[in-house]
Formats: C-alpha cells, structure tokens, sequence
C-alpha cells in the first residue's frame, strides 16, 4: 500500500493519473494512441500538431489533413463535459474495478463531487459498457409483454 493512505481505494486514488488532468491526458493518450495521436474526424496520422498556448485549451491538437481540432476525449464520454478528467478516469476505474458495483452515493463521496455530478459520471459509464448488438430478449426475438395487475 503506498505510504500515507488509509485504504486501499486511498492508495489507488493518489496515483500520479488520478490526480491531475495533465497526467490523466497523458495517461489517455498513450491508451488511445500508441503510436501518435489520430484524428478522429479523417483518421489521419501524419500531420498532427499540439497546439499550445494561452489561447488555446490544453491537449488540444490541429489535423493538417482536415484542418480539424480535437483532443483524446473527442468520441469517449468524457467528450463536453465540464467535469475534470481525472475525476471521469477515478470514477471509470473505480466503477470497473468493483467487484458488486458502486453507487453513486459513493462515487460522490470518494471524489468529492455533487450526487448530481457522481449520477451523470455514473450513467454515462454504464451507458458505454452496455453491450450493443443484443437482440430483443422476447421469445424468438420479438418484445415482451407486461400486464398490470
């Protein structure tokens, strides 16, 4: 357990990408792009610039193939969001790595956010994990019915 923290979750938390949204980035971009970054837009690789700068946001980067903007957090759910990124990166890892799952309740008072904050982080993680493709769960692919009683 590293030195200082309480519990094991305190351990886990106080890593280097869990504590702030420049090492979050980087941490994401070396999971999203290996080998460089990839415009999302055209799937270019080649000409790809950071730009840096008071006028400009922090990880974004220019395609000169498209002539796009985008960051590592374009295509994700952590994309528009106001909420810090290494805050989404706890709250991801904390969600996957529960063996019976975490509520939000929780998510609120380990990051420190609002309960409206920790249901939006929540849902939109479990959104992204939800299986795609599946087929209707009725009897041979139709609906299901449900009578109130």
């Amino acid at each position: 357990m590293v030195k200082g923290a309480k519990t094991i979750a305190d351990a886990i938390l106080n890593q280097a990408r869990f504590r702030s949204d420049e090492s979050a980035r980087r941490h994401l971009e070396s999971i999203r792009w290996p080998s460089g970054p990839v415009c999302p837009h055209c799937g270019g690789a080649e000409r790809q610039s950071r730009l840096n700068g008071e006028a400009h946001r922090p990880g974004v980067i220019f395609c000169g193939e498209c002539r796009e903007q985008y960051t590592v957090t374009v295509g994700t759910v952590f994309e528009r969001s106001k909420v810090p990124l290494h805050k989404w990166l706890a709250a991801t890892h904390l969600l996957c790595a529960s063996k019976k799952g975490m509520s939000s309740k929780q998510i609120e008072r380990m990051l420190g956010v609002s309960y409206k904050t920790a249901w939006f982080m929540t849902h939109r993680i479990r959104e992204a994990m939800r299986p795609s493709g599946l087929p209707p769960f009725g009897q041979g692919g139709g609906g299901v019915e449900v009578a109130a009683q």
